[in-house]
């Protein structure tokens, strides 16, 4: 099964072509510290080809308060992460820590001393920000000048080399889902008339920035980019997202990075959804190329049999199937996921989802 044959991104050989998605949980301790639980939950998943771990804050300004949200942007963090680092490595998995910022999609009740929220402009996301006070219509955000922005592309940097101490095999860039970097890809949110607007070239300036400060910790083949072209969560859009995905596509292809990891439209809304996007990304990105969005086991086999992608990530049916690999290999049935333990939470619906041998001798 084209699933199950082995393919290297970088310097990493994978045994499969089987990605666990990021996928945030909110189950970090106070002061955003991975735990003990965190690691089991991580490690019970190490079959995968590839982890790839929730959406990590790169700085206080960049998620906020919510405690329960992982940082890395502090050594107390980075001791945590290598304690789930450690606990995948000794189930014989390997994982890549995805580092973000959400720019825009938070709230000053979110923040540390009540700040604003940044982005490339002053255009509020749309939709509810999640607060402890409930939810909150997104504020207008502060637009970064010109000369804030070195700071922060230095926050990813400096939790690249946090990372790095924290024993992981590689690092995600998060450039997509409505956060920062994609906020200035698209002109939607990216309104400006500096050196990170208008043009291709601008826009892409801060993504590109990005990678190259992440790359000169890492090495190029240690680095992955996530990209969402045509994601609208929290009200993203481009006026013609074909041609600035194409172009960050082709200047990330220049990188030589361990991949690229593309976002589609779940099934039901991509034939709603136009332009298509991924076979033009297919393209210009001659690396390996992850895509997500809703896939079954089939559509998995078809995609990397076709030579549209190399490898799959799977993210619900992750969350409900900690072996999901030697499911898909055997044929069993899945588990169901429990939507309402997805954020927060303790051990149910975390870390209690039978594995397929524990499943069996339950109804033996």
């Amino acid at each position: 099964m084209p699933l199950f044959s082995s393919v290297r991104i970088g310097s990493l050989a994978l045994p499969n072509r089987i990605v666990m998605a990021p996928l945030t949980r909110r189950r970090a301790s106070a002061g955003k510290i991975p735990n003990e639980l965190n690691a089991l939950h991580y490690a019970q998943r190490a079959s995968a080809g590839l982890i790839i771990t929730e959406s990590v804050e790169v700085d206080p300004r960049s998620g906020g308060n919510a405690p329960t949200r992982p940082g890395i942007f502090n050594e107390s963090q980075a001791e945590g992460w290598r304690k789930v680092t450690e606990a995948i490595h000794a189930h014989g998995g390997r994982v890549y820590i995805q580092l973000s910022h959400l720019g825009r999609a938070s709230h000053p009740l979110m923040l540390v001393d009540d700040q604003e929220p940044v982005g490339p402009s002053p255009i509020a996301a749309e939709g509810m920000a999640f607060t402890p006070q409930g939810p909150k219509p997104f504020p207008v955000p502060h637009a970064l000048e010109e000369k804030e922005i070195p700071a922060i592309v230095a926050q990813f940097a400096h939790a690249a080399r946090l990372a790095k101490a924290a024993n992981f095999d590689g690092v995600e860039i998060h450039g997509a889902n409505g956060y920062l970097i994609d906020e200035f890809l698209r002109d939607g949110s990216n309104r400006r008339t500096d050196n990170y607007g208008g043009s291709l070239e601008n826009r892409a300036r801060f993504l590109l920035e990005v990678t190259e400060a992440v790359i000169a910790i890492w090495g190029s083949d240690r680095v992955g980019v996530r990209l969402s072209p045509l994601n609208t969560f929290n009200g993203m859009s481009d006026s013609n997202p074909r041609e600035i995905f194409a172009y960050a596509a082709q200047a990330l292809n220049r990188m030589n990075l361990a991949y690229l990891h593309l976002v589609e439209p779940a099934p039901a809304e991509a034939e709603k959804t136009a332009p298509e996007i991924t076979g033009l990304i297919r393209e210009a990105f001659k690396g390996p190329l992850i895509l997500a969005g809703g896939y079954t086991k089939e559509r998995a086999e078809q995609a990397v049999a076709s030579g549209i992608a190399d490898l799959i990530a799977f993210g619900e049916a992750y969350i409900a199937n900690p072996d999901l690999p030697e499911r898909f290999r055997t044929g069993a049935a899945l588990n169901a996921p429990d939507r309402s333990t997805f954020y927060g939470g303790d051990s149910k619906g975390y870390t209690d989802y039978p594995a397929l041998e524990a499943a069996m001798s339950e109804t033996a």
